[in-house]
């Protein structure tokens, strides 16, 4: 099916439709509200819209105000206003703590500091405006707007193989959390539970070849809901769940909030994905399979390694890892990049059933996802 068969997206009218569609596909966007008026305004004191990168939904009136509030905005989801937050290094806390009194004192001595990591952040920015000459209205009063941006960190965007009872509980405990998952399995008939009518069970709930374009375009949002699962988890029947790899990892080459959980019902089919993962996130960095050994230790000694690899775990007990690992190096993959292969997938919690593996492996992507 190719995406442009389905008919289009459509554009909320009211912001709260909006919000919560955004909301679900982790969009970035702008919820501006009026928060104080003063004198004749076009709209009153709490009317809102919503505006994405190339969006708006609902109003705050027309005219000069709104099309500074939609510039604003999206000034705002490209970081073209200044509002990121500095991220403290722990010397810097340790240094706060005793200058706190003293901060009319000027030191220019930063030699021995560490500089801040300054980091983009969701936030608050509010603007006021004047209704006169300036925005080409004559209204006579003022308003304020408060912006508040959402997603502007992308959401964790995650590629989940296998629909087993590690997988199962997995989902229980990602429906609750901003992300955007991607649930592959062969088996039609480990997602039947899930089905909303279950005479009508699809071959493929899409095609891979339309992933990279469906990702953005949330699908689900426009084609019949087949299962009955949160809108931002989409179950997908393919016979060959290696092709998803590529357009997953092309599509959001770019970010590093991407994760590919292994952990299917066959040992082959784990290697094989495990292996194209490998594959498609060097091509992505315009890496060959087998890199140079010395450079690549020389980068990683620097800190600065030029592989920026997705998050690639694989369910596996200690032997199996050993197993995987040995095969790869002997197909001549890096021992650096197989290195930073998670296998056993999860945080070492205890516990084996699979709601407890599930924890486990939610608390590892939540713990890479938020040290990014």
């Amino acid at each position: 099916m190719n995406n442009s068969s389905l008919p289009p997206m459509p554009i909320p009218v009211r912001w709260y439709d909006g919000l919560a569609q955004y909301q679900q596909q982790g969009t970035a966007h702008v919820l501006a509200t009026v928060v104080a008026v003063n004198g004749s305004a076009p709209r009153a004191l709490q009317a809102k819209m919503v505006v994405t990168h190339d969006n708006c939904c609902d109003t705050l009136g027309g005219g000069g105000l709104e099309h500074d509030v939609v510039a604003t905005a999206r000034q705002l989801l490209n970081g073209e206003i200044d509002t990121t937050v500095a991220k403290a290094s722990k010397r810097d806390k340790s240094v706060n703590k005793n200058t706190d009194n003293d901060n009319n004192n000027n030191n220019n001595n930063d030699s021995d500091s560490t500089p801040s990591k300054v980091v983009r952040r969701d936030t608050v920015y509010t603007k006021h405006y004047p209704l006169g000459a300036k925005l080409a209205q004559c209204c006579g009063g003022s308003v304020t707007v408060m912006f508040e941006c959402f997603n502007v960190t992308p959401p964790m965007s995650i590629l989940v193989f296998g629909a087993g009872h590690v997988a199962a509980a997995l989902m229980t405990i990602l429906a609750e959390l901003p992300c955007q998952v991607d649930w592959v399995d062969s088996r039609p008939e480990m997602f039947e539970r899930y089905l909303l009518n279950n005479s009508n069970l699809p071959n493929k709930s899409i095609q891979t070849e339309d992933l990279s374009q469906g990702l953005e375009t949330q699908p689900s949002l426009t084609q019949p809901k087949l299962y009955n699962l949160p809108a931002h988890i989409r179950a997908h029947i393919d016979d060959d769940p290696v092709d998803f790899i590529r357009p997953f990892i092309e599509s959001f080459k770019q970010s590093d909030q991407r994760f590919i959980l292994v952990m299917t019902h066959d040992h082959s089919l784990d290697f094989e994905l495990v292996r194209a993962a490998l594959d498609a996130a060097s091509e992505a960095n315009g890496l060959a399979t087998s890199l140079d050994n010395d450079d690549l230790d020389n980068d990683l000694d620097n800190g600065r390694s030029k592989v920026s690899m997705p998050y690639i775990g694989c369910i596996a007990s200690a032997t199996k890892a050993e197993r995987f690992k040995s095969r790869l190096l002997q197909r001549g993959y890096d021992k650096q990049i197989v290195e930073q292969l998670t296998m056993p997938i999860g945080l070492p919690i205890g516990g084996k059933e699979p709601m407890a593996v599930a924890v486990s492996i939610a608390a590892q992507i939540l713990q890479h996802y938020h040290q990014k």
